[in-house]
C-alpha cells in the first residue's frame, strides 16, 4: 500500500531528476530521499527510474505512475480547499513564473496590492530568462510572452503590451541624428543575444536588420540599465519607461512593436478553486497595471 507520503516524495525526485534536488524541494536528507524511493520501488517490485551520473530519469513503470500521482496530487490539493473553504482570503504559497520584463516592472506591483488583500499569501516570482517548466513544478503557474502549444496546459491571453526603440535624451543629443530606420547602422545597439533568445517573440531586432548587437544580454533588466547608463538605443516595453524618465522613444511613427501576455496553467489546476481566484486577480492586475503604466509614457 503506498500512501501520499511516498508519493510526493516520488513526484519531487522525478521533477528534479536528482535526489538532492528533490531533498532540497522537500527540506529533506537527499539520503533519506533515496531510501525513501527504494522502499517505493520494492513495495512496487519494478525500478521507478534509471539512474546514471546525469540523474535520475523515470523508467516506463516510473511513467505511469507519475499520471497517477500527479491526479492524487491534483486531488489532496482540492480536499485541502474544500476544507478551508474558499470565501476567506488566499493563504499558503503560490509561485509564480515570469520573463523578467514583466518579472521587474509589472509584477511586483501586481503582486504587492493582490498580498496586501491576503496577508496570509505568500508569493514567489521566478524570474528566468527562458520558457518556465511547469511539468517539473518549476513555478504553478506562469506568464509567457507566447502561448505553448504542447503539453496539458490551460492558456489564457491576459493583455497586449507595446515595445518601442527608445535611447536617453543625452545619447541622442551626443550622437547622428536618427530621422530613419537606416540610420540605426551608425550606432549603437543593445539587445538580447542572438543565440539566447528562448522565444521567437523577443527577436525583435532581426526586422530591422541589425547585423551587431554592441551591448546583449538575456537580462531586459541588464539590457535597461545600459540605456538608462545613455550607452546605446535598444527596444523597450512601454510600461518600463515610467521607471526612467530620460529615456525617450525613438521613431515611433515608424517602429512600434504589440506583444502579448498569456497566462499557462496545467489544465488540472482549473479544478482548484484557490489557484483559479489568484489566477483571475493576477491576470486582472497585470491587464490594469500595464494600461497604468503605458498611460504614463
Amino acid at each position: 500500500m503506498t500512501d501520499w507520503d511516498d508519493i510526493r516524495i516520488f513526484l519531487a525526485t522525478a521533477r528534479g531528476e536528482s535526489l538532492s534536488a528533490a531533498g532540497r524541494r522537500l527540506r529533506m536528507d537527499p539520503a533519506t530521499v533515496g531510501r525513501r524511493i527504494a522502499r517505493l520501488e520494492q513495495a512496487l517490485g519494478t525500478p521507478l527510474f534509471a539512474k546514471s551520473p546525469q540523474g535520475y530519469a523515470l523508467t516506463g513503470a516510473g511513467d505511469r505512475l507519475m499520471r497517477h500521482a500527479e491526479e492524487a496530487e491534483q486531488a489532496m490539493q482540492a480536499a485541502s480547499e474544500a476544507v478551508a473553504g474558499t470565501t476567506e482570503g488566499l493563504s499558503g504559497q503560490i509561485r509564480i513564473g515570469a520573463p523578467d520584463g514583466c518579472a521587474n516592472f509589472v509584477l511586483p506591483q501586481v503582486c504587492a496590492a493582490i498580498a496586501e488583500d491576503n496577508p496570509d499569501l505568500d508569493l514567489q516570482i521566478v524570474s528566468l530568462p527562458r520558457v518556465v517548466n511547469l511539468s517539473k513544478r518549476e513555478a504553478d503557474m506562469a506568464i509567457a510572452v507566447s502561448a505553448p502549444t504542447a503539453g496539458r496546459l490551460a492558456v489564457q491571453k491576459v493583455t497586449d503590451y507595446h515595445l518601442h526603440l527608445a535611447a536617453t535624451r543625452g545619447y541622442l543629443e551626443e550622437h547622428a541624428p536618427i530621422e530613419s530606420l537606416g540610420d540605426l547602422s551608425g550606432h549603437r545597439i543593445t539587445g538580447y543575444i542572438p543565440d539566447m533568445i528562448f522565444d521567437k517573440e523577443l527577436d525583435y531586432l532581426s526586422d530591422l536588420g541589425v547585423e551587431r548587437v554592441s551591448l546583449a544580454s538575456n537580462s531586459v533588466a541588464v539590457q535597461f540599465q545600459w540605456l538608462r547608463q545613455g550607452a546605446g538605443l535598444g527596444i523597450v516595453h512601454d510600461f518600463a519607461l515610467p521607471a526612467a524618465p530620460d529615456l525617450v522613444r525613438v521613431l515611433p511613427d515608424q517602429l512600434s512593436l504589440t506583444r502579448a501576455f498569456w497566462l499557462v496553467r496545467h489544465a488540472d489546476d482549473r479544478r482548484l478553486p484557490r489557484l483559479s481566484r489568484f489566477a483571475a486577480a493576477l491576470s486582472d492586475g497585470i491587464r490594469r497595471e500595464v494600461a497604468r503604466l503605458e498611460g504614463l509614457t
